[in-house]
């Protein structure tokens, strides 16, 4: 009885307590360091994806805030109409990067040379902007300057009531005077004068004129194209509106 407990015994010790168990290997420095790579890069790659998904929806629902309560009964968003974006099909390529809506551009390249018979050379700033580009100057606007929905309106149109959109309207400017570019100073320029003189001759009309009703800042350099079926409906409710106002009142 004793011999056999002390041959377990003697069996039991022949065996290292290390070798009767499953052995633990701890990572190196290099696989730790490589660990705590991962999870930073990862938890990185949340905060990132977080912040631009609450931007998104910041943005968005900032808008609704900001500019709902302005929302007038004939449509206009902060004294912008709405507008649709036009077809691509429609577009026509002025130079790399900027497009017009083919009529427009028939028209424009028309007034462009009959005005540089007279010595004066327009210069199409901008034209086509798609609601997704208006979007971004709207939106930048606002982080640039700090300004509510209604007063950003009052130099860029929100998304979707700008008449960019349509392919019909352009910003003009005096090739000898760049320094007036997208400044009310253009209307003192020789360009101006000239467009208020013959552009409704190819039926082209300033958009935001002084003290328009719209109450929108006064734009000398943005026209519009009126001139087929097409742009006329486009801008009905905007027409419509300065007619209205002409009417004497009793």
């Amino acid at each position: 009885m004793a011999r056999d407990e002390r041959s377990r015994r003697n069996i039991s010790d022949d065996i290292p307590l290390a070798r009767r168990s499953i052995p633990i290997r701890r990572p190196s420095q290099r696989e730790l360091k490589l660990i705590a790579l991962f999870s930073v890069l990862l938890i990185f790659s949340a905060i990132v994806i977080s912040l631009n998904l609450f931007s998104r929806f910041k943005k968005s629902s900032l808008f609704e805030l900001d500019t709902q309560s302005a929302l007038s009964k004939d449509g206009r968003l902060l004294g912008h109409f709405p507008y649709p974006e036009a077809l691509k099909e429609d577009l026509v390529e002025a130079y790399p990067g900027l497009q017009l809506h083919r009529d427009a551009y028939k028209a424009l390249m028309r007034m462009a040379s009959a005005a540089s018979a007279q010595g004066i050379n327009l210069i199409l700033l901008s034209g086509y902007r798609s609601i997704d580009l208006q979007r971004e100057i709207f939106y930048g606007l606002k982080s640039a300057r700090n300004q509510i929905a209604i007063e950003r309106a009052k130099v860029s149109a929100p998304p979707g009531y700008s008449e960019h959109s349509t392919g019909y309207a352009v910003d003009l400017g005096d090739a000898a005077r760049r320094d007036t570019d997208f400044e009310v100073e253009f209307e003192q320029t020789r360009a101006f004068l000239w467009l208020r003189e013959n552009a409704a001759k190819y039926h082209f009309v300033l958009s935001f004129p002084k003290g328009n009703l719209q109450k929108v800042s006064y734009e000398p350099w943005h026209w519009r194209f009126e001139g087929t079926v097409d742009a006329l409906r486009q801008f009905d409710a905007s027409n419509e509106n300065r007619r209205r106002a002409l009417e004497p009142s009793y």
